[in-house]
């Protein structure tokens, strides 16, 4: 609980004023089956009317007290409750925020979406029911007991029997019930990951006439969770029937012995009746604790995972800080990186070369020789596993991360757009950018065209990831986002794949006009990209084969003659024809 507690702080006198309550209405409630047997055994006897009323209104204020009571520990359950599941999800979303891509990767988007939405709901549940339940079945019991113990202790014998057997069943149901329920989560987890890909993938779903596969894939996936709830809802369903069989066993001997009790002359029959209400409140006590039970077996297992998320230490992190970016000078020095400590192997291998400020650089290579993974090391979105990233002449872990990230602008492979117009995606780059700013970027970008012909213009909403856009409308807005950025380094990471040459040809052009001064870092399949580039490193297996100029790998780089001769065969053809 002590990852749990700080976020209770804010809401905790809700929390703390609800048992307050609970406990005052339990107490009312309580006493009115003992001032009933008043009634029956002084009142009715007697044929006092007015001792009658004197209980009945007695009865009537304790009940309207008791009313009030649990009414405002409801309110402030709730209060308390809701607010503390609030602040639980954004902790649990800011540490998220934290994370490193290594980080995220370990724990899975689908799990931690599971872990957001049901493991906090179950916690939120359960802290409510813990303010009003698990208070007030206790309290109950308690007090019930103590009133039916004084009304005839020898009849009170039969819950001391009583109590162990329900007990013992529930701590040996409940030891069984964990782990079922750890698991179970597990296959939400599951579920969550292949609805995530269904829905974002839906366009290759109905390209390749697959749904009948993935109604299939669903059906199983579900099934299996359906499978795992029953078995955990075996073991819970006997927990009830175990109570009432104990409880009504309970019943029965009282109106035994207390039959006996009242024909002997030794017990009123007020104080039967009052003896049976206590009965009937400890066995409402008793139901309540079965259903808290539940909840807390489930609220345990979301603990645990709540609390691997929590307790999860951010493997990047921010370095002392107090420079900034001043130029866009990158160094690698010696940089091996693997993606994981037990991989194996390492995915980039020893690989040195330093590129000054200014400078237009090329990374080419096969795919998945490591291309993005060098970039990726740059603004500290993995850290090397050997060797040193430099930018601007200091180590990046040196950084804090806000200064090195606004430092340094990337275009990822994948083009990611948020719900909300084009130009609050556009201003991602710069909240702060004027309108005329935004158009620049997106003129600078080969935008401005396609964004002028919806109807709305720059206010268009793009829906959720930008659905309603081609693959080459979604990489010049995320291009021009990065324009609008001013970074002293940009890194384009293969992101002019989706457009034609002559709309690259006419990027690349803006970007020396647009950032004249500025480091560019560009990851291409296509030779005609980086032919003007200053300098081209070759990447082959992870490691780099040559850093040279164009002309130069031309002539002697046996990989880069391959890539240009390939590529660029049908154009020589064209050109003698």
């Amino acid at each position: 609980m002590k990852y749990i507690f700080p976020y209770m702080k804010k809401y905790l006198g809700y929390i703390l004023l609800a048992p307050a309550c609970i406990i005052v209405e339990v107490i009312l409630e309580v006493y009115i089956p003992r001032t009933m047997s008043d009634i029956v055994d002084i009142g009715i006897p007697s044929g006092d009317l007015s001792v009658v009323g004197h209980y009945g209104l007695i009865m009537v204020a304790m009940a309207m007290g008791s009313l009030a009571a649990g009414a405002a520990a409801s309110y402030f359950s709730a209060k308390g409750g809701v607010g503390f599941g609030a602040e639980l999800r954004k902790g649990v979303f800011d540490r998220i925020q934290d994370f490193s891509f290594d980080n995220i990767d370990k724990f899975q988007q689908s799990s931690l979406l599971t872990r957001l939405t049901t493991d906090v709901n179950n916690i939120q549940q359960g802290v409510m029911m813990a303010t009003r339940i698990m208070v007030r079945a206790p309290f109950m019991m308690v007090f019930a007991a103590i009133t039916a113990y004084q009304i005839n202790s020898r009849l009170f014998l039969v819950f001391v029997v009583a109590i162990p057997i329900i007990l013992a069943a529930i701590i040996v149901i409940g030891n069984i019930l964990v782990p079922r329920f750890r698991y179970m989560l597990t296959k939400y987890d599951a579920l969550n990951l292949m609805v995530q890909e269904d829905l974002t993938n839906v366009r290759t779903v109905k390209a390749y006439v697959r749904e009948d596969y993935e109604k299939r894939r669903f059906g199983d996936t579900n099934q299996q969770l359906f499978s795992t709830s029953i078995k955990a809802d075996k073991l819970i369903s006997l927990v009830q029937p175990i109570m009432m069989l104990v409880v009504y066993g309970c019943i029965v001997a009282i109106l035994w012995y207390g039959g006996n009790y009242i024909i002997a002359g030794s017990m009123k029959t007020g104080e039967l009746i009052s003896f049976i209400s206590y009965v009937a409140q400890i066995l409402m006590g008793l139901m309540m604790i079965a259903m808290i039970f539940i909840v807390v077996v489930q609220m345990r297992s979301s603990l645990d995972r709540l609390q691997e998320v929590l307790q999860a230490h951010p493997s990047i992190t921010d370095g002392p800080g107090g420079v900034k970016v001043e130029q866009g000078t990158v160094g690698f020095d010696h940089v091996s990186f693997a993606y994981a400590a037990d991989a194996g192997h390492d995915v980039l291998h020893d690989i040195s070369f330093d590129i000054k400020a200014g400078e237009t650089i090329g990374i080419m290579g096969a795919t998945g020789c490591g291309k993005s993974t060098v970039v990726q090391l740059i603004p500290r979105l993995y850290d090397v596993t050997e060797g040193t990233v430099s930018v601007s002449g200091h180590d990046v872990r040196g950084y804090a991360l806000k200064d090195l990230r606004d430092g340094v602008a990337m275009v990822l492979q994948k083009n990611v757009l948020f719900s909300g117009t084009i130009e609050d995606n556009i201003k991602w780059g710069n909240p702060d950018a004027t309108h005329q700013q935004v158009v620049e970027a997106c003129q600078a970008a080969q935008a401005d065209e396609f964004i002028m012909g919806f109807a709305d213009g720059y206010a268009t909403d793009l829906g959720q990831g930008g659905v309603n856009l081609s693959g080459g409308q979604k990489q010049r807005l995320c291009i021009a986002r990065a324009l609008l950025k001013k970074p002293k380094i940009i890194i384009m990471d293969d992101s002019t794949s989706a457009v034609d040459t002559a709309t690259d040809a006419k990027i690349r052009a803006a970007l020396r006009r647009q950032l004249e001064g500025t480091t560019t870092i560009i990851i291409a399949q296509r030779v005609a990209s980086v032919m003007d580039a200053d300098r081209v490193a070759i990447i082959d297996n992870g490691r780099l084969a040559a850093f040279d100029t164009p002309a130069n790998l031309l002539a002697g780089n046996a990989i880069y003659q391959d890539i240009f001769h390939t590529q660029m065969k049908g154009v020589i053809a064209d050109a003698q024809a």
